[in-house]
């Protein structure tokens, strides 16, 4: 039967082993020496006819060795022989094929992908990568968190709390809003501008009602971003104060 081949369908003798394994599913590392010459002859004898025998010197290279694997497997072997299988270097370069062929293929799929990705280019303006924060807030803040400020608020809260009546408490009003965050900010400006320094609990703790309460936090909060006042603390217990910035 002749068996029609484009030389070009395999890159070479390892490639057209490996179909010849596949082809016949069985296991690469038991291989029907037998079979896969057999079939890798009937291979090149149509590959012959086509191809100049200088093009297919690789190919005759792997059916010698073929059949020289094949030959020494065909030869009696003493049951307690302690000699390598003939096909265990076959196996272990068919092996190594397989994986880089994998890999190759792999990185094929890889490159087909990046071909239909489309990256936009910059378009940021120059205004924009050159901004630079006005205000560090580190060097505001130093070495006081958001996390004792908080701590602060909470505690402060929880005190209100507990003067609360709780029968009283929980009578519905309905007020418009009193305070605002830039009317506080401005209260808290000329404050620290007429005092060295204004203890932070303190000032939240003298607020009439706990609206008044997250008013001030929140214009604190707003005054240290904008780089109006800044914060200090002397040891990691002490009090918080608040001084102007100006």
């Amino acid at each position: 039967m002749k068996i029609e081949l484009r030389l070009d369908a395999f890159e070479g003798p390892m490639d057209l082993l490996l179909h010849l394994i596949e082809k016949n599913k069985v296991n690469i590392y038991d291989i029907p020496i037998v079979t896969i010459t057999e079939q890798y002859m009937e291979y090149l004898e149509a590959m012959k006819e086509e191809y100049p025998l200088d093009s297919l010197s690789e190919f005759l290279v792997m059916a010698a060795t073929l059949l020289k694997i094949k030959s020494r497997m065909l030869l009696p072997r003493e049951e307690e022989s302690s000699e390598e299988d003939p096909r265990e270097e076959l196996v272990r370069r068919l092996v190594e094929y397989k994986m880089y062929k994998y890999a190759a293929g792999e990185l094929k799929d890889l490159s087909v992908d990046a071909e239909k990705i489309f990256y936009k280019p910059e378009t940021v303006p120059k205004e924009i990568r050159e901004y630079v924060e006005p205000v560090d807030p580190a060097a505001i803040v130093g070495d006081i968190s958001l996390d004792k400020l908080g701590e602060t608020f909470r505690m402060v809260m929880r005190r209100r709390k507990d003067r609360e009546d709780p029968v009283r408490s929980r009578f519905g009003k309905i007020r418009k809003e009193r305070y605002k965050v830039e009317d506080r900010m401005q209260d808290i400006r000329r404050q620290v501008r007429g005092m060295k320094r204004i203890n932070f609990k303190t000032l939240l703790d003298i607020q009439p009602s706990r609206e008044m309460i997250v008013v001030t936090f929140l214009a604190v909060l707003e005054l240290m971003k904008v780089g109006q006042i800044t914060v200090s603390q002397e040891g990691n217990f002490d009090e918080i104060y608040l001084d102007s910035a100006e």
